[in-house]
């Protein structure tokens, strides 16, 4: 392990303490993993990240603790396809705001865009909005410059 994992893992230790979690391996590699990726990835990926340490079960469970906790957030793509992402703001804290992910139908790359917010919709009387998660599908600013 170089300094660099070894510092985000310290950072990661103390995100979890401040959440009342406690620190366990599997906390600290998938929130590790999923905080030093550019994109989000998918259970196969986090599994292939994380060699001998994965455990299926323990991985769905983990999950269930840090989306719980606002750590890590679910993207579902579509009905066989979800990726995980992680929470975070320019300072290193959770940001509870809502974004939109964009799913590149070409290069089938997922993006958080975070500066675009999800708006918050009118709805019928007596229905109270509690989330929204927005995936728009097409094609991305890479894909869309090599034509």
């Amino acid at each position: 392990m170089n300094r660099k994992e070894k510092e985000g893992e310290m950072d990661i230790a103390e995100l979890l303490k401040n959440k009342g979690l406690k620190k366990t391996n599997a906390r600290v590699k998938i929130s590790s993993i999923l905080s030093q990726s550019v994109q989000p990835l998918s259970e196969k990926e986090i599994k292939k990240k994380m060699g001998n340490e994965y455990d299926r079960i323990t991985f769905y469970r983990t999950v269930q603790v840090l989306i719980k906790a606002d750590i890590i957030h679910r993207i579902i793509v579509d009905n066989t396809q979800i990726k995980y992402a992680f929470t975070k703001d320019d300072k290193n804290e959770l940001d509870k705001t809502e974004h939109i992910h964009f799913y590149c139908t070409q290069c089938h790359k997922l993006i958080c865009l975070e500066d675009v917010l999800v708006q918050y919709y009118e709805l019928p009387k007596g229905y109270i909005q509690s989330e929204c998660a927005v995936l728009i599908k097409g094609i991305c600013k890479n894909c869309n410059e090599k034509k």
